[in-house]
């Protein structure tokens, strides 16, 4: 993921360099690649397209785009492209860069995709104002975050209290906030873009699959900060590991929304004018 204003994103809980943490991004795309890839299809990504993945991570998707999509181009973007091997791909390419950053301005494109990428950026608002104005004319921006769907009300389960510490340790040490996704859809046509659209995918979290392996990996890696919080201890935290590999620990995993528009010629924004 890109850098934030207050340093860069998950310096101290998700680091590049630390073992296993390609392998965590990787059970993330596993649980949402699919879910992606059809919405970038039924909005016509294809030949021709020249494509910007911001927050590329492994480059799963940005691959996708080339060998199953056949798009022209596509410039992948992180703070860290340690894993993506650009080179083994043609036609796709590596940018190490900080979005938040003023200067950030990579072209425009067909296709602007960031996934789970502005939740944890303090500056998002700016954040979703620059991606739209990297859209081309009659291209389209494509943004995926997630939202909460354990309610407070909701029963306080192992799994639902360790959750809402994570959610409350990433808020508090990298400055995460999902509270305002849902506002996608009126952000995207407050940027001028039209067509928009939206929708929730909140996929199954089924014992030994990957993404209750992903959700496992992620308390492991913010383990410190969420027992900072004071809402969990060691043990409750190692009972909702179990609960998450046990069939009979049914929860609902925090589901992914999906936000796109379109920009018109018309209403092609020119920053350099």
């Amino acid at each position: 993921m890109p850098g934030t204003e207050a340093g860069r994103y998950g310096e101290g809980l998700f680091r590049p360099e630390e073992t296993g943490e390609a392998g965590r991004i990787d059970l993330g795309a596993l649980a949402y690649d699919e879910v992606s890839a059809a919405r970038l299809t039924a909005l016509g990504a294809g030949p021709g397209w020249h494509c910007l993945d911001v927050g590329a991570g492994t480059g799963t998707l940005a691959r996708w785009l080339l060998e199953s999509a056949g798009v022209e181009t596509v410039l992948a973007v992180d703070r860290d492209t340690r894993f993506l091997a650009a080179g083994d791909t043609p036609g796709l390419s590596a940018l190490t860069a900080d979005i938040t950053a003023p200067d950030f301005d990579p072209g425009r494109f067909q296709l602007v995709h960031a996934r789970f990428v502005l939740m944890h950026l303090r500056c998002w608002r700016r954040m979703v104002a620059t991606l739209a104005s990297l859209v081309a004319p009659d291209g389209v921006l494509v943004l995926s975050d997630a939202v909460d769907l354990t309610s407070a009300g909701a029963p306080a389960t192992p799994y639902t209290v360790v959750m809402r510490a994570m959610w409350q340790a990433l808020r508090e040490t990298i400055g995460t906030d999902i509270s305002w996704v849902p506002d996608y859809p009126y952000l995207l046509k407050e940027e001028g873009l039209r067509r928009v659209g939206a929708e929730l995918h909140a996929p199954p979290l089924v014992p030994g699959g990957p993404l209750s392996r992903f959700w496992a990996d992620t308390w492991d890696r913010a383990r410190d900060a969420m027992l900072a919080t004071g809402r969990v201890d060691e043990a409750q935290i190692e009972r909702a590991r179990h609960e998450l590999a046990s069939p009979e620990g049914a929860a609902l995993s925090p589901g992914m929304l999906t936000a796109w528009g379109w920009r018109t010629a018309r209403a092609a924004p020119d920053r350099h004018s």
